[in-house]
């Protein structure tokens, strides 16, 4: 986790709050390194996570984990962690048969448009342990990224009912939280797309928006990053809150700062 990122918000992994949905969003950048973040940060929090990967490997994640201070591998095998590999699971729904529906079984329908076997599996995954078990602190969804799903032909009502059932499970009934990821693909056409985007934003507490500098590539700023409170728990409280920070991505860390005042302009 980057702890930069956590003073913005004002979180440690010794203060969670539970039943929150935050939605990351990139523009026109790469905003992967927020997953990164979340997904670290939860594991160190001693969360139970699922992940559902639709992007990367369970390699690439572990790699840039172990730069963060996180083990997949060590998390996985003491059932902490509950990964969903995309791009290794899509070839078993093909070429394996199932005694029950696979999570991405969407992908042999002609129409395809039903999660419910994805939201089924992210319900059993966190569902509370034994008590024979290690005890996780809260369960937490992972979706790295959302966006894909429409790519593969699923509907953007398809993924916000699909989101929805999981906020009622995993945040309204188990009280624990989710992170997902999606692409803002900047194309007005895109109405797919942008309905998804405005259905996400909608039920989010918190958004993160990384986006592309306006002015191109730049060695000493990578970006900037749009921080959107939503829905503040103090009914006094102003609705929303907003911020903007520049960043830049080192190997293990990520620097932030006000528009206008990296360390290379001063």
């Amino acid at each position: 986790m980057f702890p930069e990122l956590n003073n913005l918000l004002n979180t440690t992994p010794d203060r969670v709050e539970q039943g929150k949905l935050t939605l990351l969003c990139d523009a026109k950048t790469d905003g992967s390194f927020l997953v990164h973040h979340f997904l670290s940060f939860y594991l160190k929090a001693n969360c139970k996570v699922c992940f559902v990967a639709l992007i990367q490997s369970f390699s690439h994640y572990n790699i840039v984990g172990q730069k963060l201070g996180v083990s997949l591998t060590t998390a996985r095998e003491r059932g902490q962690l509950m990964f969903l590999e995309g791009l290794k699971s899509s070839v078993d729904v093909f070429f394996r048969a199932e005694e029950k529906p696979h999570p991405l079984q969407f992908l042999r329908e002609t129409n395809a448009g039903n999660l419910q076997p994805l939201y089924e599996f992210v319900r059993e995954a966190l569902q509370p342990v034994d008590k024979g078990e290690a005890a996780w602190r809260c369960p937490v969804l992972l979706v790295d990224d959302v966006s894909v799903l429409l790519s593969l032909g699923v509907g953007a009502v398809a993924v916000l009912d699909f989101i929805h059932y999981c906020r009622a499970a995993v945040c309204c009934e188990l009280q624990g939280n989710m992170v997902v990821l999606a692409h803002d693909s900047g194309d007005a056409e895109d109405e797919e797309n942008d309905i998804l985007l405005n259905g996400l934003s909608h039920q989010s507490h918190l958004i993160l928006r990384a986006e592309g500098l306006a002015t191109g590539f730049c060695r000493d700023v990578h970006g900037q990053l749009r921080v959107l409170w939503r829905r503040p728990p103090q009914p006094t409280a102003q609705r929303d809150r907003s911020l903007i920070y520049q960043y830049k991505i080192q190997d293990k860390s990520v620097s932030f700062f006000a528009k206008g005042l990296s360390p290379a302009v001063l």
